[in-house]
């Protein structure tokens, strides 16, 4: 079995969180090193990863002959600068996503990657959550009819800002948009594709002195279909994260993908059981069967957020197609022009590559 040397650029939420685990999880790869500038998180990761060198600049990874991959996940504003960078050095590369800020980026990165013969893949890992493989069961298996209607939510509740949070600072692929409605649109244009068009709703609400956006709605336009998309910092108490009607009947789920809070306790991917739904949190679908109304539980698909590393991994090794193109990942940022557009100009506007 070929094993991949990989350099690990960003020691942050995402490094420690969202990347490491799972190349350490995964003996396709081998961790050979971890950049990051801070002390405090280079002692973090000399500790959970031993075997790996703790290096402080990207370069390091970048230009070392023996690595072959490279994640990148570091701030949203560094995404394009490094991953040229590593492509042109002849490297494989994972980033975070967003993908990068502006579409034009991700089509000089998706140019370079098949003229440099690479693969270049995106961090969507929420296609791989419980949820969202849930409602693709539901939608595959027919039982709701023709969907005319689905509503996702991606909330969470914090008041306070976060002085050193560059995702509240106004930098460019700064905000809650960029952050959680870029995991909305993929996990959309997974289950439909481009829309027609779309409405976009972005504003700011916690106090304090916030310059971006906290809260939005996108509303993707299909024939016969709406899909509203929604995120905000003010939600304490969550309603469902799906809602999806159709001729037949309604499937609401509650709940999000278990695998980020295991993570932060510190558990891993190889632990058994792992991403699966308690039942307390599993969706179901109420029907009408000529006049009466059915409801049944719809058991939660495991989430697998590794699965999207092996993919990586046979892309790299065996030739397989990507699950995560980057073909893909520049669409979600075309939306997001497009919405940010939206908002601005209050008014609906049609879907252009």
């Amino acid at each position: 079995m070929k094993t991949i040397s990989t350099g690990l650029i960003g020691f942050g939420n995402s490094g420690q969180t969202f990347f490491a685990p799972f190349i350490a999880a995964n003996p396709g790869f081998k961790l050979s090193k971890i950049s990051t500038s801070d002390p405090a998180k280079a002692a973090k990761a000399n500790e959970a990863y031993p075997g790996a060198d703790v290096v402080k600049t990207a370069d390091d990874i970048i230009y070392d002959p023996e690595i072959e991959l490279v994640l990148v996940g570091s701030p949203n504003t560094s995404h394009f600068d490094l991953t040229k960078k590593a492509l042109l050095a002849g490297k494989h590369v994972l980033v975070e996503k967003p993908f990068t800020i502006t579409t034009d980026e991700a089509d000089e990165l998706i140019a370079l990657a098949k003229h440099q013969n690479r693969v270049l893949s995106v961090h969507h890992n929420r296609r791989f959550d419980s949820g969202h493989n849930t409602v693709k069961k539901v939608l595959a298996s027919g039982v709701l009819g023709a969907v005319v209607e689905m509503e996702v939510h991606y909330d969470r509740y914090r008041l306070g800002l976060r002085p050193a949070a560059w995702r509240e600072k106004l930098l460019p692929g700064s905000g809650t948009f960029y952050d959680l409605g870029a995991h909305l649109i993929d996990a959309s244009l997974d289950l439909f594709g481009k829309p027609k068009e779309l409405t976009c709703m972005m504003t700011t609400q916690r106090p304090g002195g916030l310059e971006v956006e906290d809260n939005f709605e996108l509303i993707l336009w299909y024939p016969g279909l709406k899909v509203t998309l929604k995120g905000g910092m003010l939600v304490k108490e969550p309603g469902p994260v799906y809602t999806i009607y159709g001729y037949n009947g309604t499937f609401i789920k509650y709940g999000m993908d278990v695998q980020e809070e295991a993570l932060k306790a510190g558990h891993k991917p190889t632990e058994p059981n792992w991403g699966v739904e308690p039942e307390s949190i599993w969706g179901h679908v109420t029907l009408d069967d000529n006049g009466k109304t059915i409801t049944q539980a719809i058991p939660s698909e495991p989430g697998r957020y590794q699965g999207l590393f092996q993919n990586v991994y046979e892309a790299i090794a065996e030739g397989k197609e990507l699950i995560v193109r980057p073909e893909q990942a520049r669409t979600t940022i075309r939306i997001i022009e497009l919405a940010f557009e939206s908002s601005r100009e209050k008014r609906t506007v049609k879907y252009t590559d």
